[in-house]
């Protein structure tokens, strides 16, 4: 089972780097990539997860409802994207579940930011997906971590997947900045021997970010955009040639406690 899932946030990363960019420009870009992931999905009938912020979800309603429609599942990205409580994991799942009159049973921190565990399950939340088990200089360092899903308490941890050799991470910036090819090549190799694959993208990757204002590096904006539609589309439908499925976090959740 392939495990599409994305971060669906208020676009506020030029922050990060001194730039600048509007609240209403962080929620319309955000809107205008959601759009265009949403009609990729519908192309190829595939399901996914949509981790999303109360505050991007209050924001853009009409998209949560279509994707709702549409089969997706919504989880949690707590309530904003730059500021945390641990009274925020509660609060916003349920507040999703009020707004949209769904299950919310799925928790990813935004920045993939380390939680407590006890707090996670305290919050109601069955599976949680904000591990990227590798190494990354000032970001992560989660090499003793599982590559795979293991279950903490009564809460199932699924970290992002990454490459069996290495621990070369699949997340969103390989996928813009590796040949496709090679990309493809570790996919594979992840499907191969974990029989499932869990990657995560963002909406604002399909947008056009490439703005002076934003003052983002060239490695977090390269193939973005229109670029983005089209090597996405590619290799969902690379995937979907090759016979693998696509399925939610909670699909996922039930097939691995059988």
């Amino acid at each position: 089972m392939v495990l599409l899932s994305f971060d669906i946030e208020e676009f506020d990363m030029p922050l990060e780097y001194k730039g600048e960019i509007p609240f209403e420009k962080q929620i319309s870009i955000s809107q205008t990539g959601l759009e265009r992931i949403l009609d990729i999905l519908k192309k190829h009938s595939a399901k996914a997860t949509f981790f999303s912020t109360v505050v991007f979800a209050e924001n853009s309603k009409h998209l949560i409802e279509r994707l709702l429609s549409e089969g997706h599942e919504l989880a949690s990205h707590t309530w904003f994207h730059s500021e945390f409580e641990d009274k925020h994991l509660k609060e916003s799942r349920e507040k999703l579940e009020e707004l949209f009159s769904t299950r919310v049973t799925g928790l990813r921190m935004p920045r993939m930011m380390p939680v407590d565990d006890k707090e996670v399950e305290r919050a109601g939340y069955s599976y949680n997906s904000s591990i990227n088990p590798t190494f990354l200089p000032g970001r992560y360092n989660n090499l003793k971590v599982s590559r795979t899903y293991f279950k903490e308490g009564n809460v199932t941890q699924v970290p992002a997947s990454v490459s069996p050799n290495f621990r070369i991470p699949l997340f969103w910036l390989s996928f813009h900045n590796f040949p496709l090819s090679f990309y493809k090549k570790l996919a594979s190799d992840t499907l191969k021997k974990d029989n499932y694959l869990n990657i995560y993208f963002h909406p604002w990757e399909f947008a056009e970010i490439k703005d002076e204002a934003f003052k983002l590096p060239g490695f977090t904006v390269r193939n973005s955009g229109k670029d983005m539609v089209e090597r996405f589309d590619s290799f969902v439908g690379w995937l979907k040639q090759n016979g693998h499925t696509f399925g939610t976090f909670q699909e996922f959740q039930k097939q691995i406690q059988r």
